[in-house]
């Protein structure tokens, strides 16, 4: 479930983004009347309009999450707020500009940030942030923690690499698709695979029963 609430600005985003790909015109005169103050120019394109419509959808829908975990009484991830740092930053910049490449680059930043606190966490601090979050619910050895952190690491590494391949090889509609689809389903795969193997020391180092 929080993956899902952590991704819902992305599927927010993507279905901004289709809806006015597919209206160009109401996109246009929409962004134009919206963000016309906000914008280099003051006139949005048909061609930008649907991204900068969809970067307003998604910086929005962030400071909606923070919003809701503030009046729920929850405590806000460190994450998140980097997200919203980033998504406020480099959408604005995105608005601004017309460019949809400062929008692009945040999934990969953010990638990058989330794997270089793990590492550095465990490299300098002698911290393991995956530990962190599953010690309570699992014994395991430091060494598999360890492995756990550092597998983490190197698929945040990749997914940042593999965004700004797909952003800036394919058109947007694409990589939109993959932003959605691409690193949710990438996400899911990682984590059952994680599943299984944390499962699998689980039953390795639990003590055996030695009642008869």
């Amino acid at each position: 479930m929080k993956l899902l609430f952590d991704f819902l600005p992305i599927a927010l985003f993507f279905g901004m983004f289709k809806y006015a790909e597919g209206h160009k015109d109401w996109a246009a005169s929409t962004a134009t009347e919206w963000l016309g103050f906000l914008v280099s120019g003051g006139v949005v394109g048909l061609a930008e309009a649907p991204v900068l419509l969809a970067t307003v959808v998604v910086i929005v829908a962030t400071f909606a999450q923070i919003l809701w975990l503030r009046l729920r009484g929850k405590k806000i991830d460190t994450m998140l707020w980097v997200s919203l740092g980033l998504v406020t930053v480099l959408g604005g910049a995105t608005i601004y500009f017309h460019s949809e490449s400062f929008i692009k680059w945040k999934p990969t930043v953010l990638y990058w940030v989330m794997g270089s606190a793990l590492l550095l966490g465990q490299l300098v601090f002698k911290k393991n942030g995956i530990k962190s979050l599953m010690g309570s619910q699992m014994t395991l050895p430091d060494p598999v923690w360890r492995n756990v952190n550092l597998s983490w690491v190197a698929f945040f590494t990749v997914m940042g690499f593999l965004n700004l391949w797909v952003a800036f090889n394919f058109p947007t509609s694409t990589w939109v698709n993959f932003k959605l689809f691409g690193g949710l389903g990438l996400m899911l795969v990682f984590v059952l695979v994680q599943a299984v193997f944390l499962n699998k020391h689980v039953k390795m180092d639990t003590p055996l029963d030695p009642t008869p």
